[in-house]
């Protein structure tokens, strides 16, 4: 009975095929993971504004959603605004909140720029009363693109889009997300490039 096993060279050349094989694979699959981040950060402030929406409506008070240190890309909080001064009063009770890292680019325009107030009607509206819409933008890192949009309507309604479309917006917040990761020292599970 003879045994039949693999020879030296035969196990080199499929460790060299395989490492070959792998090193091709990385740069796809951490593509698919920024993807994967991107929607998730999306969908989860579309879901973080119908929430706030929700419970304007059912508390019949105004609720707020802001951007962590007027950032969204930090992460949002939910708070219904008792005393009228909105998130500068820590008074306010918090009904959710969500941190993020900071690494996938969110920015909104103007009337969205850091926070939405919701009525007690579920309307979108200023401080004042005027009424509110607009959009926030989940851009691309490595280039002035919007690829996912949270669109608030003027009647409250949310919704979320794919449209991968030019914006000016992610083009400023690049620069500056370049600004601040040049002054604050990586951590050690962040992906290099």
């Amino acid at each position: 009975m003879t045994q039949r096993g693999f020879t030296l060279i035969e196990l080199l050349l499929g460790l060299i095929i395989s490492g070959v094989l792998a090193h091709l694979a990385v740069p796809s699959f951490k593509g698919l993971l920024e993807s994967q981040q991107r929607h998730s950060a999306a969908q989860s402030l579309a879901g973080g504004m119908r929430y706030a929406r929700t419970e304007a409506i059912a508390r019949n008070r105004a609720v707020i959603i802001h951007a962590m240190d007027d950032d969204w890309s930090r992460g949002w909080r939910v708070i219904v605004d008792v005393s009228g001064r909105g998130h500068l009063d820590n008074k306010n009770p918090v009904l959710l909140e969500r941190q993020d890292s900071g690494r996938v680019p969110i920015v909104g325009n103007g009337p969205v720029k850091h926070q939405v107030r919701f009525s007690g009607l579920g309307e979108p509206v200023f401080a004042g009363g005027g009424f509110r819409a607009g959009t926030v933008h989940v851009c691309a890192t490595d280039q002035a693109q919007s690829l996912f949009q949270v669109v608030l309507a003027p009647s409250g309604r949310i919704s979320l889009r794919s449209d991968k479309t030019e914006q000016a917006l992610c083009r400023g917040y690049a620069a500056t997300l370049g600004l601040r990761a040049a002054s604050e020292p990586a951590a050690p599970w962040a992906w290099r490039k």
